[in-house]
């Protein structure tokens, strides 16, 4: 399966049930990173969130490694400027030793916060999300560990929002977040937020970029197909039944708006 480069293209791969994984796909050279960037607007976040670049000595060879394959003079900072996609470096004081996020430039963070996880291993960087440590913890080790350079590999998450912000970090708590959307408005109200996410090892410093891509929509805006997919986080995250990552999700705050628009939706459909 492709990733692309929208939430309608990326849908399709994104989890919306069970329990966690890593939903790998292999991706080409061609594929790994958006081609024509809206590079102004990433200044423009850099410009106004210095905090968002923060690089720890270990990392700062890797992260001219990477400005170098991207073509551009500096470090980390520099290429994160000169592409659409937020960029982590992962380093590792020896072989065996955890991977910690040593080198990050996140223009556009999806609810989290760059201070809290530099320098700390992947386990304790994934703390908020339920069911990391026992279902994924052992398999993203096993996977870094075995990561060669030349290999690209991609993934997506998905989410429902309830703005098109490309900076996603709400003060408000989720119950004054999603107080305006009802089941009649949640096609302009409620956004999907996907994150196409890639791995890849540089091959001089041994570093892993992690790259993040933030690609939104209106859930009007997307495809019958999309808006079902959407609902269906629903219950696989138990929004329903009060289980699973629904609470980090905030979705009890907009699962009725939300399956009553995909009901409404579906029905038109079939009245059509």
């Amino acid at each position: 399966m492709a990733l692309g480069f929208s939430v309608e293209a990326l849908l399709p791969a994104a989890r919306v049930r069970g329990p966690l994984r890593m939903g790998l796909v292999r991706i080409a050279e061609t594929e790994w990173l958006q081609a024509e960037p809206d590079l102004a607007v990433r200044a423009a976040h850099f410009d106004r969130h210095p905090d968002s670049v923060d690089i720890r000595p270990e990392a700062e060879a890797a992260g001219r490694e990477l400005a170098a394959m991207l073509g551009v003079a500096g470090g980390l900072e520099a290429a994160a400027r000169s592409v659409w996609e937020d960029l982590c470096l992962l380093t590792r004081d020896a072989e065996g030793q955890p991977w910690r996020l040593t080198g990050a430039a996140v223009a556009f963070p999806t609810d989290w916060r760059l201070a809290e996880k530099m320098g700390r291993p992947l386990l304790d960087v994934h703390q908020p999300i339920h069911g990391y440590a026992e279902q994924l913890s052992e398999a993203v080790d096993r996977f870094m560990n075995g990561l060669e350079p030349g290999a690209i590999f991609g993934r997506t998450n998905a989410f429902v929002v309830a703005s098109d912000d490309l900076r996603y970090r709400p003060e408000a708590d989720p119950a004054a977040r999603f107080a305006h959307v009802t089941a009649a408005n949640a096609g302009e109200t409620l956004y999907v937020r996907c994150e196409r996410e890639t791995l890849r090892c540089l091959p001089d410093s041994g570093a892993i970029v992690f790259t993040i891509g933030i690609y939104r929509a209106p859930l009007g805006s997307l495809s019958d197909i999309g808006v079902a997919r959407i609902a269906q986080t629903l219950e696989g995250f138990g929004a329903i039944a009060g289980e699973g990552e629904h609470e980090r999700r905030a979705a009890p705050h907009y699962a009725a708006a939300l399956a009553g628009y995909a009901a409404t939706r579906a029905g038109e459909k079939r009245a059509a």
